[in-house]
């Protein structure tokens, strides 16, 4: 009878060695502790920390040394402008998305940033309402890319923005935000609605939210008529109703697709023994337990599953349907220079002609050609946001004095500045609702012009898109004593131009003597990189003014 027992006893001895060997040989922290320093998007930290937690209790050893994880949190764009310096600290990066480390890889500054080896979450963006006022949107707006683009667009005043107000999350800041841009602009391409994107996303510059905390808050914040809508992340939907309880939003899937955020993870470790620290937390973020860890937090594994708490009743979608195809990085830095550029502020010089044929009517009107000129400037004025600069001269011969063909109505500033006694937008309306033609004046355009250009041009300012505009019934330059030839304004203009400080010249011409002068106007504005148009109708300056927008993308250079 011992000896089987004696037996026993030794092959317990025996397994119970076996499993401290094989114990100690992967928790072996002999040689100390081994610094994993990980960077992650404010969004996914949390969970990733909770995460790190669990796997440094576990005691992971890579040669004989114990892993040691910390996760803390930046947002992508600021850990992306510290690589292409050269002065991030981090072993491993977490991004919110493909899309920014994708950029910076194709930027010469981050040309040696490895490719990312793997995904850790995935959360689509979103169109976002608040819960209460959901079904007062669908009426008015269909989840859709299509949808927020023709309600964004301020050169659409009568269509589906007369009841829904557009945020936008900012582009520069935010990889949800660049990510909404590129789907509306993709959907918006397909639709052949180039304008109609460059209204959107000129409104949208002014609709900007720098957090998306803040943008979901400001959803359930009743302010006038109109119903906000917003994007955003499906996580930080989750979030933001974990918290709120009292204020819900609910996700609107659009109907053309989206863009995922993938939060790509990036080694940037040097060393091998971090290098394998960083494979081995990388493989404890594929285990069922940090999978539920991340789903629990509102984020989806990178196959697209999500958790009870991205339930159905709760507004959200089991399946995600196909993703968008991802864009190209040249793509992605062509939207961000759009956006910048487009976002220039404006300091513009408005050429008013007041001459004598703009008393004449305008047939099949009940207008005169001035009082058509002053709804286009109106018209066209109300497009531009409150920090505009912005200023109006009217122009006829000696209207100021003799041989001074030009009078200063109101100075070049900001909209919302007060200028003798009220704002400067209040007194543009003033004063284009009440201008008179000069009933003996010439047009005097050349010398106007001159003035004007030599004014832009010594107060140029380097942060904004600097445009005079000039708005006449096209008959050209009418001066009978004389002053500037055609010949000498265009050799002026093209001496003048400075294409590394672009003062550009946009002409509208309204009126049945505007195609007479085409050629001319054509050349004026040519000489300057801007654009010479013939309007047909007071509406049709939406257009006009949007493509003058257009052209900010490819300033100085729209020509060749």
């Amino acid at each position: 009878m011992l000896v089987p027992l004696a037996g026993a006893v030794a092959m317990a001895v025996l397994l119970g060695v076996a499993a401290f060997v094989i114990f100690n040989r992967d928790h072996d922290c002999s040689a100390g502790k081994l610094a994993l320093r990980v960077v992650a998007t404010p969004d996914i930290q949390p969970a990733l920390s909770k995460i790190a937690g669990t796997y440094n209790k576990a005691l992971h050893s890579i040669d004989s040394r114990c892993v040691e994880v910390t996760v803390t949190k930046e947002s992508a764009a600021r850990t992306a402008n510290a690589l292409a310096a050269g002065k991030a600290a981090a072993d491993l990066w977490v991004a919110d998305s493909s899309l920014i480390v994708g950029r910076l890889r194709s930027d010469p500054a981050g040309a040696a940033l490895p490719e990312p080896s793997g995904s850790a979450a995935l959360s689509p963006v979103v169109l976002v309402a608040a819960q209460s006022m959901a079904d007062k949107l669908t009426a008015s707006l269909q989840p859709s890319w299509a949808g927020m683009i023709a309600a964004a667009n301020v050169a659409n005043p009568d269509g589906p923005g007369k009841k829904v107000r557009v945020l936008a999350l900012d582009p520069q800041k935010n990889s949800a935000g660049m990510a909404a841009l590129l789907a509306a602009a993709g959907s918006a391409k397909k639709a052949k609605q180039d304008k109609a994107l460059v209204g959107a996303l000129k409104e949208l510059s002014g609709q900007i939210v720098s957090d998306p905390s803040a943008l979901l808050a400001s959803l359930t914040v009743r302010s006038g008529s109109k119903v906000p809508v917003g994007v955003a992340s499906e996580q930080s939907v989750y979030t933001h109703n974990a918290k709120r309880p009292d204020a819900q939003v609910v996700p609107l899937y659009p109907a053309e697709g989206t863009y995922n955020l993938d939060y790509p993870m990036t080694v940037l470790a040097k060393d091998p023994g971090v290098r394998k620290a960083a494979a081995s937390f990388q493989k404890e973020l594929t285990t069922s337990s940090a999978q539920r860890t991340l789903r629990d937090q509102g984020f989806r594994t990178p196959d697209g599953k999500g958790g009870d708490v991205l339930a159905k009743g709760k507004g959200f979608v089991s399946t995600l349907s196909r993703p968008l195809a991802a864009p190209d990085p040249k793509t992605v830095a062509s939207m961000a220079q759009t956006w910048s550029r487009l976002n220039l502020g404006s300091r513009m010089l408005t050429l008013l002609d007041v001459s004598g044929t703009m008393a004449l009517p305008v047939p099949g009107t009940q207008l005169t050609r001035m009082q058509a000129i002053s709804r286009i400037a109106t018209e066209g004025l109300s497009l531009f946001p409150a920090d505009s600069e912005i200023g109006v001269w009217a122009f006829s011969t000696h209207l100021d004095g003799q041989g001074k063909d030009w009078r200063e109505m109101v100075s070049v500033g900001p909209l919302s500045e007060t200028t003798d006694g009220r704002l400067r937008k209040e007194a543009l309306a003033t004063q284009l609702a009440t201008v008179q033609a000069k009933a003996t004046g010439d047009t005097g355009l050349n010398d106007t012009l001159k003035a004007a250009y030599t004014e832009m041009t010594k107060s140029y300012q380097g942060d904004k898109i600097n445009t005079i505009l000039v708005l006449t019934d096209g008959a050209g330059n009418d001066d009978p004593d004389g002053g500037v030839g055609n010949a000498e304004i265009l050799s002026f203009l093209k001496k003048t131009y400075n294409p590394k400080r672009p003062v550009s010249i946009l002409l509208i011409a309204f009126g049945p003597d505007a195609p007479k002068g085409k050629k001319q106007m054509d050349a004026l504005a040519k000489a300057t990189g801007g654009e010479a148009y013939i309007a047909e109708n007071i509406l049709q300056v939406r257009d006009f003014f949007l493509q003058g927008m257009e052209r900010r993308l490819c300033a100085p250079k729209c020509d060749g």
